[in-house]
C-alpha cells in the first residue's frame, strides 16, 4: 500500500505523534509499504531533512491553527496516488483539509485522535473548550463523522472521548500504539549520557521525559519529590523535555522553595543517544500526567527495562498495573508521593523483578510490530468493520497472554 500521513508539523518537539509516525512508518516500509508525509511546516525548517520519509511541506502558516489553502488543493490533486490517508490529531487545519479534499471520494482517510478528545481538556480549559464548540459542528465533527475510521489506542481513550462533545459520530476502532527501542547495549548509552551530564554520575535518577507542560504534572512531581528526597540522599530528579511555554523557570523556583533545587535537573530536550542513555542511566521512569493518551516515553522506558510510575490518567495504566511493570496512583501530589514511596520500599529482588517485567510488557504489548499488524489490518479491510474489530481484539488478547 501507499500511505500518506498528515501532521500539522513534524517538529520533534511536538511529541508522541511525530515520533509515532517515524517508528510505525519505518516498520511499514520494512513490510513493503510506501510512506509519504504532508505537513503545514515551512519548507525551510531544518528538521524536515532529518525526517525519514518524503515530506511535502505547505507552510509557513500563521497561528496555532496552521491554515494552508495549498494543502487542501494538493490533496485533491494527489489523493489518487495513495491507498489511504491518515490524519494525526485534531484542532488544526490539516484534518479539515483532508475532509474537504477526500470526503465522498474513493480514497479513504483515517483519523488518529491522539487523546485530543479527552474530557480533561474541557475541565481544565473551559474557555478553550467553548471556543472549540464554535467550530466543532462545521469542522471536527465532520472530519470524524466521514472518516473511514477514527482510531483510538486504548479502550480507555475511546470511552473518554465520547464525553467531550454531545454532537459526536464516528466509526471507532482501536489500534494499540507501539514503538521501538535501539537494539544496542545499554552500558555505552548510559556512559555517553553521564559523560554529557557528569553531575548525575552516582545518583539514583528518577526520570521524567516529555514535554514540560502543565498537563504533564511536573509541578506536583517536584512537590512529591521534595517530600521523599530525605529518604535517600542519592536520589535526583531529572525533568527532560522541550519547554515551549517557558514553564521551566517556574519549576526551578518551585524546587528552590521546596529546598531541592540542587537535586532537580532540567536539561531540556534529549534526542538520539542522549535520550536512550537517560533511560539506561535511570532507576525509574515517572509520569504523573493529568491526561495522557498513550505516552510514547512510557513504552520506551519499559523497552529499556525501566519500571514506570504513572498516574491513572495515563491511558495505559491498566496494562502497567495488571502486568506489575510499574505502579499507578492518582494525578495528585499525594498520589505521586505514594508511587515513589512504594517504589523506594521495594527490596533489590522485587526491584529487579519489576525491571524484568517492564521489558516483558513492552515486548508483549507495545512493540511497533503489534501496532503495524493491527493498523495494516484496518487499512486493508476496505470497510469491513466487524472483521477489523475481531482482528484487533485477537491482537489485544494475544498481547495480554504474552505479558503474563
Amino acid at each position: 500500500m501507499k500511505i500518506l500521513h498528515l501532521l500539522a508539523s513534524v517538529d520533534p518537539r511536538a511529541g508522541g505523534p511525530v515520533e509515532g509516525v517515524r517508528r510505525s512508518g519505518a516498520a511499514m516500509q520494512q513490510a513493503g509499504h510506501e510512506i509519504e508525509v504532508a505537513t503545514c511546516d515551512a519548507p525551510s525548517e531544518a528538521y524536515l531533512a532529518a525526517y525519514p520519509f518524503p515530506v511535502h511541506a505547505f507552510g509557513p502558516t500563521r497561528g496555532r491553527y496552521s491554515f494552508s489553502e495549498r494543502l487542501a488543493l494538493w490533496l485533491a490533486a494527489n489523493a489518487k496516488r495513495f491507498d489511504a490517508v491518515i490524519v494525526h490529531g485534531l484542532w488544526q487545519y490539516h484534518g479539515f483539509a483532508a475532509w474537504k479534499a477526500l470526503h465522498g471520494s474513493d480514497v479513504p482517510y483515517y483519523v488518529y485522535v491522539h487523546g485530543m478528545l479527552d474530557p480533561w481538556f474541557k475541565e481544565a480549559y473551559p474557555l478553550k473548550h467553548l471556543k472549540k464548540w464554535l467550530y466543532w459542528p462545521w469542522a471536527e465533527y465532520r472530519v470524524l463523522r466521514d472518516a473511514r475510521a477514527v482510531i483510538f489506542t486504548t479502550e480507555e481513550e475511546r470511552t473518554r472521548a465520547r464525553q467531550s462533545f454531545w454532537l459526536y459520530k464516528a466509526h471507532e476502532r482501536i489500534v494499540p500504539f507501539g514503538t521501538s527501542v535501539p537494539q544496542r547495549e545499554g552500558a555505552p548509552l548510559r556512559e555517553a549520557f553521564l559523560h554529557a551530564i557528569p553531575s548525575l554520575r552516582g545518583k539514583r535518577i528518577v526520570l521524567f521525559l516529555g514535554r514540560v507542560h502543565a498537563k504533564k504534572g511536573c509541578d506536583l512531581l517536584i512537590d512529591a519529590f521534595a517530600r521523599i528526597a530525605s529518604r535517600d540522599q542519592t536520589l535526583h530528579l531529572v525533568i527532560a523535555g522541550p519547554d515551549e511555554t517557558g514553564w521551566g523557570a517556574t519549576l526551578r523556583t518551585r524546587a528552590q522553595a521546596a529546598g531541592v533545587a540542587h537535586r532537580v535537573s532540567l536539561p531540556g530536550m534529549l534526542q538520539g543517544e542522549l535520550k536512550w542513555g537517560a533511560f539506561h542511566a535511570s532507576d525509574v521512569f515517572i509520569l504523573p500526567s493529568h491526561q495522557e493518551n498513550f505516552g510514547v516515553a512510557v513504552a520506551e522506558a519499559l523497552g529499556c527495562g525501566l519500571p514506570a510510575l504513572i498516574s491513572d490518567k495515563v491511558n495505559v495504566w491498566r496494562e502497567i498495573e495488571a502486568d506489575g511493570a510499574g505502579m499507578v496512583a492518582a494525578d495528585t501530589v499525594d498520589g505521586t508521593e505514594k508511587n515513589l514511596i512504594r517504589w523506594l520500599e521495594l527490596d533489590d529482588t522485587a526491584r529487579d523483578a519489576m525491571r524484568a517485567q517492564a521489558a516483558r510488557t513492552f515486548n508483549a504489548r507495545f512493540r511497533v510490530e503489534t501496532m503495524v499488524s493491527s493498523l495494516t489490518a484496518l487499512l486493508e479491510s476496505k470497510g469491513s468493520h466487524e472483521e477489523v474489530r475481531e482482528t484487533t481484539l485477537t491482537t489485544l488478547r494475544e498481547a495480554t497472554q504474552q505479558s503474563r
